[in-house]
């Protein structure tokens, strides 16, 4: 496989909230703490962690919903940091989305057709009636009928929402999908067929993914390598087998530790909390070492670096070195 996109040192800064009305020196956070990431060609890598570790924020950035501070994404050889609004509409039309939420992701006043038709429009493809086949060949492919093109996003489930969704990102032949908690919002055997739908759509369409989840037994199953983020650093980054069997950073663990084993009674894993301290924001130090139980003076006053423990496996901690 070759490299189809490259993430260098992509910082992303947000302006902290004050409660002052008028705040003269504005503070400002690290959403994305100088990322790294390499993404090869047909594969799904995916990112974990709990709500606010900055995986979102990653991958608007690459989609260019958020500007980054520093750093470059390079697709195909090319930042797209340094291109121009006009430049980048090649590059918008080779990266899509599929997000959480299809109840406010799809337009309830337009039908279906409508949806699916919007990027084909934008970009100029399949005009008159093969618009119109388009939509139908996408509907098919995702699982629905041709039938349903011409009904409203209202009269549909949260599972065929989501297909909707998926149907509208495949419109104009993407080569790169951002999966932003794409499944989340779903039971768990609507999961599933979602998961294996987006499988099969890769191998018969030579698809990439990015697959954003805090759930890593799904993770686990769909992608090949795994990025670990914690306060929007990378904690842990390794293959699938790597993160999930061998984990290494004390963060890891915890979250390996937080899956529920299978219960008739659950219905969602969305709410899986860890209950070990709260995430703060420390500076010249480990962002985790308020809630490690193997935390030392040393990781009161270093930041560890994402360093190799074992082949293609990187770990940022001090304890996984010993």
């Amino acid at each position: 496989m070759s490299e189809l996109i490259e993430v260098n040192d992509l910082v992303v800064r947000f302006k902290k909230k004050s409660s002052r009305l008028i705040n003269l020196r504005p503070e400002y956070f690290n959403a994305s703490d100088h990322i790294n990431l390499k993404i090869e060609r047909g594969e799904t890598f995916g990112l974990v962690g709990e709500s606010g570790s900055g995986k979102s924020t990653i991958g608007k950035a690459i989609l260019g919903y958020h500007r980054p501070s520093s750093g470059n994404i390079i697709y195909e050889g090319q930042d797209l940091l340094t291109l121009k609004k006009a430049e980048l509409k090649p590059y918008q039309k080779k990266i899509q989305s599929v997000f959480q939420d299809p109840y406010s992701s799809l337009d309830p006043t337009m039908t279906v057709k409508e949806i699916i038709s919007e990027p084909l429009e934008i970009h100029g493809l399949y005009p008159g009636a093969a618009r119109k086949e388009r939509v139908a060949e996408l509907l098919k492919a995702v699982g629905l009928s041709p039938d349903d093109m011409n009904r409203y996003p209202s009269e549909f489930s949260g599972g065929q929402k989501q297909r909707i969704s998926i149907a509208r990102a495949l419109a104009v032949d993407p080569e790169f999908i951002v999966c932003d908690e794409a499944i989340s919002a779903l039971d768990v055997s609507l999961q599933a067929q979602i998961v294996f739908m987006l499988r099969k759509l890769q191998e018969e369409r030579g698809l990439t993914y990015l697959f954003i989840s805090h759930q890593l037994n799904v993770v686990e199953k769909i992608c090949d390598h795994i990025a670990v983020l914690y306060l929007g650093s990378i904690m842990e980054i390794g293959t699938s087998s790597d993160i999930c069997r061998t984990p290494s950073h004390p963060y890891t663990k915890m979250l390996m530790a937080s899956i529920l084993e299978p219960d008739p009674r659950v219905h969602s894993l969305d709410n899986i909390s860890i209950d070990n301290g709260d995430q703060k924001h420390f500076e010249n130090c480990c962002k985790f070492c308020n809630r490690c139980p193997y935390a030392t003076e040393k990781c009161k006053k270093e930041v560890p670096e994402l360093v190799e423990i074992a082949p293609g496996h990187k770990a940022a901690c001090f304890y996984s070195r010993e």
